[in-house]
């Protein structure tokens, strides 16, 4: 019954997987998604990555084995990750995807294999790697959120200027909320892990000074 349960929960993945991907990339929709340049950056970039992170439960286990070989700590994927992250936003790269089918491909191609990175590294990664990796990418965002707003060009040809504003703006209050939360959770983790200790030596335990 478990692992019938366990194939239905893959198979469910991988179908909300197929279902997330149709419902950014299909031409109708696709066109709409990419003329906003919030819509580009902030709805089409998550669900693709979220598309490859179902995309991850599909994968064979000789293929995790393998992948665990050279991913220790989580180190390689969260790289990868933040180098896909510095390439999705250089603005040429942007107007790029719009025009050139070849880059458009390449774009959907490498935000779901961000997906499946993220997912195989995040937990393997553990506080202290997580802490180095949004450490180096959050900031990234929210330089890149106050170069779209301070600067006084366009710097996506295929978006207006007021669109880049918004962005930016969109990206350093992202970059600013997902480091909160992931602060919090941090404390939340390590408070967790010294409550036991309190317990068994809690402060003026004769026991402790004893020892």
């Amino acid at each position: 019954m478990n692992s019938l349960a366990q194939r239905a929960e893959e198979y469910g993945q991988g179908l909300a997987a197929i279902v997330l991907a149709l419902a950014v990339l299909m031409p109708p929709i696709r066109k709409v998604v990419e003329t906003s340049m919030a819509l580009h950056m902030l709805l089409q970039f998550p669900v693709l990555l979220l598309a490859g992170g179902l995309l991850a439960g599909q994968l064979p286990g000789s293929w995790l084995t393998h992948v665990a070989r050279w991913n220790a700590y989580g180190a390689t994927g969260l790289a990868l990750v933040g180098l896909n992250a510095s390439l999705g936003m250089v603005p040429r790269l942007l107007d790029l995807a719009l025009t050139d089918a070849r880059v458009e491909v390449m774009k959907c191609l490498a935000l779901a294999l961000c997906g499946i990175a993220l997912r195989l590294s995040w937990r393997r990664a553990g506080v202290i790697v997580q802490g180095f990796f949004l450490g180096n990418v959050l900031p990234m965002m929210a330089i890149a959120g106050s170069l779209y707003i301070d600067t006084p060009l366009r710097l996506c040809n295929q978006y207006r200027l007021d669109e880049q504003l918004r962005v930016g703006q969109s990206l350093i209050w992202l970059a600013g909320g997902v480091g909160a939360l992931w602060l919090a959770r941090a404390v939340w983790l390590f408070s967790r892990e010294d409550a036991p200790a309190r317990t068994r030596n809690p402060p003026g335990n004769p026991c402790s000074s004893a020892k």
